[in-house]
């Protein structure tokens, strides 16, 4: 659930009951729990006065992303380094409705969906000396986009995905990142790739995932369903949303199993990333408070699952985001927007 609708959500529950808060305790500040992680802040805007928005982080202080040209008749697909620089990777005429969507980051690989007037395309390149940006492929079928970071996995030399069949069920598509004919395996159901070679079923159940299927062993993982709740799940981890007595939010994780389960936090608690516990290790999610309707912002919470802790990233976040292990958000006003990150991969 994104933070907009998490705040309608939460809207009369702005009240934490007494009860959740006396068994609360302050969450330790990230600068304190974490102090050896890698973080970073930065301008939302470029040098050259346009407004940037990250797709994807290689690190805290590089990622990849857009910008329009400061004329506006091109949008822009740029890697922006450490020291502010952008170098441009691919340029779409604005006037063709375009839109780069699930950037994903393999090693020295960069490639993402482009979409515009003429539809849906794959494209790739490289990071330092490899290719420069080329088509993939066409091929793409009706693909299926969750806000998820797996919405476009590179595993096994392949790019991957998921597209809906047309006699329904879902192709999952596979395509060298060269180019070539692309590879269709049709499965009955709905589904959405995880980590490969993992996917997930209940994509379009209410209730959530059933099943966990290993792609490349062809087993399938039975999901330990709750009495009550949404269940999504990653191939180690399972998170569960349902209500408590009172009518308040309770966000739990436990192991495909059934195994492992304890609660993450309840009162105004509320998800925020597709993702489940990212790196099998963390849990993001935010805690809506009085003036979250105001501001549109929320605190942001990490639970790490290791310790059973929980870290306080920003009391005031907007615009979160989490790709390639890298915790993005914003904080201040439209005249002092700033976005700030922490890479969760150098946790210790």
């Amino acid at each position: 659930m994104g933070l907009v609708a998490a705040l309608a959500a939460g809207a009369l529950l702005l009240a934490v009951p007494p009860a959740a808060q006396g068994r609360r305790t302050a969450p330790t500040p990230a600068a304190l729990a974490w102090p050896g992680a890698q973080r970073a802040s930065m301008a939302a805007t470029l040098s050259d006065g346009t407004a940037y928005e990250p797709g994807v982080f290689l690190d805290a202080r590089t990622s990849a992303g857009t910008a329009p040209s400061r004329d506006g008749r091109t949008l822009r697909l740029l890697v922006r380094s450490a020291d502010g620089s952008v170098r441009q990777v691919r340029a779409l005429p604005s006037a063709r409705n375009p839109s780069f969507q699930s950037l994903t980051v393999a090693g020295d690989l960069l490639a993402w969906f482009e979409r515009t007037k003429g539809g849906l395309e794959l494209w790739a390149a490289g990071l330092g000396s490899g290719p420069a940006a080329h088509r993939v492929t066409a091929d793409t079928g009706d693909a299926r986009f969750y806000r998820s970071e797996t919405d476009l996995v590179f595993a096994g030399g392949r790019l991957r995905w998921v597209a809906a069949a047309a006699a329904g069920g879902t192709e999952v598509r596979a395509v060298a990142p060269g180019g070539g004919p692309v590879e269709v395996r049709r499965v009955p159901g709905t589904w959405r790739l995880l980590a490969w070679p993992w996917m997930t079923d209940g994509v379009a159940d209410s209730a959530g995932a059933r099943t966990l299927r290993n792609l490349v062993s062809g087993a399938d993982v039975a999901v330990a369903r709750p009495r009550d709740g949404a269940i999504g799940c990653s191939a180690a981890w399972c998170r569960i949303v349902s209500l408590d007595a009172g009518g308040y939010t309770r966000i739990e994780l436990m192991r495909p199993d059934g195994g492992d389960r304890h609660e993450v936090a309840g009162g105004t608690a509320a998800t925020e990333i597709v993702d489940v516990a990212a790196l099998d290790r963390f849990e993001v999610f935010v805690r809506i408070g009085a003036n979250s309707e105001l501001t549109g912002n929320a605190q942001l919470l990490v639970h790490e699952t290791n310790t059973r802790s929980t870290v306080e990233i920003s009391p005031d976040a907007g615009a979160v985001m989490l790709r390639n292990g890298v915790l993005c958000w914003s904080t201040g006003s439209q005249e002092t927007f700033v976005r700030h990150t922490l890479d969760l991969r150098t946790v210790s």
